[in-house]
């Protein structure tokens, strides 16, 4: 199929339909009370029965919410909504009433899709005479029509909306606010699906006769996963939503996923957990673990093996890569790593030890994926080439701009931010990067997260915070420092951990290899976890760091 043809993600959806093997599963959900499969046939019965039920209700572009956690109903209802001429407005389950209710008023919808009672309460008292319908997932106490109903429902039109063209909206997805409240980014079909095509032509090489399988557990309001459901489409792969990040590598197990997409702190968890594994080892098996990392850094790097490393490494392949991989399905042929930076030494170690691990860069502004690097050409420290399909440079000052038809429409109902991000067709991403000799970009910087001493010099708190994570007995770590003469840092550690001393040696060996201005000079421990739920982390498991501010104030002022 050629993407590029498209002229929506309806109709990307509906070729790929008749295409493929109607029988075959296409979404499953592990939750195990709900393991039901939907094949092809499945799917689109109950899309051309949900789009009639909406199209009843709406006029063209009129916005639809939906909240729900991910399983098989999402990407039928996001594509209903699509194929009922409404504009879909997918959001966090994890949002603050503040957050419902401001969106809710912004995007005025005139439905809202529900899954559950849980998910219901959150937006209850916010239903107005403008909404006129509310659809959810299971029995809820509201007028609400169920869905199960709709799918029993026999009288229905067949209609796949023709009327939609690449510069028409498909969804407004807001971001999740580090710092005040959300903005609504327009995306057009054209952009999503300028992203399908960008994320095949890194994937194919990867595509062989065997079916893909994803496991999926990124929330779908998220841009990224929102558009990776698309590729999904596209590569007529088999679906399965995960139960929860805590189950996630049982999951694994189960689904035998090929392709994965995650943030960058489920990386960091798997590099902690399978690092912590590894120093208990004794004898053998940690001389192979030893081999296994340095010759597969060796070959990350492009040096070619002599006879005898070559040997050693196939022992490594055998007795260390293939547990390794078994243990998470045993057919992982790519991690996709986006939403924020990954340090480069976890990027190396997860490669080296046999799971291949590709970094990416996007924004949700620009659909959202901008880069990634390719499976035969892994540049740890980078976010790979720009896909074709959009244009990167450099500005003067460093910061990264993009041009293509990924890039939003604007932001909803925000002109002036909108005119701000966009100049001469330009996105300002706020990042600062550059492109190496490969063509590869490489970020270095985030213009907003900067923190500015009182000497003048700029610091990314997130490149320390990436390093003291990376000791086996620091679970979080922010660090902070504007306005300051030097850095401190909040370093979240297990609730049974008791020796200092640990700590105090990390960071002291730490500053040892940092710049001056870098080094952490007082810190504090702490046992309370940053969450999505205590406020402190963002639905993609970013820092909040107003927040964690504004929460630590008094201890922060008196380490200064």
């Amino acid at each position: 199929m050629d993407v590029s043809k498209s002229n929506s993600l309806v109709e990307l959806y509906f070729s790929k339909y008749k295409e493929i093997n109607n029988s075959e599963t296409f979404l499953q959900w592990l939750k195990p009370e709900n393991t039901k499969e939907y094949s092809w046939q499945d799917v689109t019965e109950k899309i051309f029965k949900l789009s009639h039920r909406i199209r009843k209700v709406i006029t063209s572009e009129d916005r639809c919410l939906l909240i729900s956690e991910n399983r098989p109903e999402w990407l039928i209802a996001d594509l209903a909504i699509m194929n009922a001429g409404g504009i879909s407005v997918p959001i966090f389950t994890t949002y603050s009433d503040n957050d419902y209710k401001y969106i809710i008023e912004d995007c005025k919808p005139s439905v809202i899709i529900v899954s559950n009672q849980v998910q219901f309460n959150k937006i209850k008292k916010y239903i107005n005479n403008e909404i006129k319908l509310v659809i959810s997932f299971e029995e809820i106490n509201h007028q609400s029509l169920i869905i199960k109903d709709i799918f029993n429902d026999e009288k229905f039109e067949k209609i796949e909306n023709k009327n939609l063209v690449r510069k028409s909206i498909a969804c407004i997805i807001y971001t999740s606010g580090t710092s005040g409240n959300p903005k609504g980014v327009v995306l057009s079909h054209g952009g999503i699906l300028s992203n399908c095509q960008g994320a095949l032509e890194v994937l194919k090489s990867l595509l062989d006769k065997e079916r893909i399988v994803f496991l999926t557990w990124l929330p779908l309001s998220h841009s990224y996963e929102h558009t990776v459901q698309f590729v999904q489409i596209l590569l007529g792969a088999k679906v399965f939503y995960a139960e929860s990040l805590e189950k996630l590598i049982a999951n694994m197990a189960i689904a035998k996923p090929i392709i994965m997409t995650a943030v960058p702190r489920f990386y960091q968890n798997l590099f902690n957990k399978i690092n912590l594994n590894f120093k208990n080892q004794k004898g053998l098996k940690k001389m192979l673990i030893s081999q296994t990392l340095i010759l597969g850094k060796k070959k990350l790097e492009g040096n070619k093996l002599d006879l005898k490393e070559r040997l050693v490494d196939l022992i490594c392949e055998v007795t260390v890569r293939k547990k390794i991989r078994n243990q998470f399905g045993g057919r992982l042929k790519a991690f996709v790593s986006g939403g924020g930076a990954l340090d480069k030494s976890i990027g190396e170690f997860l490669n080296a030890i046999g799971l291949p691990t590709l970094q990416g860069y996007g924004l949700t502004e620009a659909s959202p994926v901008v880069s990634c690097n390719l499976p035969n050409k892994v540049k740890v420290e980078t976010v790979g080439p720009a896909f074709s399909t959009n244009q990167v440079k450099i500005a003067e000052d460093g910061e990264i701009l993009i041009k293509g038809e990924n890039v939003m429409l604007g932001y909803w109902n925000k002109k002036e931010a909108t005119d701000e991000s966009i100049k001469d067709g330009w996105l300002h991403t706020g990042d600062i990067g550059e492109i190496d000799s490969d063509g590869y970009l490489k970020i270095t910087d985030r213009k907003k997260d900067l923190i500015v001493n009182l000497g003048g010099d700029n610091i990314s708190p997130i490149k320390i915070e990436n390093l003291l994570c990376l000791s086996e007995h620091i679970k979080q770590s922010f660090v902070y420092g504007d306005k300051k003469n030097y850095l401190i840092a909040i370093l979240v550690v297990e609730k049974d951990f008791k020796d200092v001393d640990l700590i105090d040696e990390y960071v002291n060996n730490l500053n040892k290899n940092l710049a001056m201005i870098e080094r952490v000079k007082k810190y504090l421990i702490i046992k309370d976890e940053f969450t999505i739920e205590n406020r402190m982390l963002t639905p993609t498991l970013k820092l909040k760091r107003k927040e964690i501010v504004n929460k630590y104030l008094e201890q922060i002022e008196n380490l200064y």
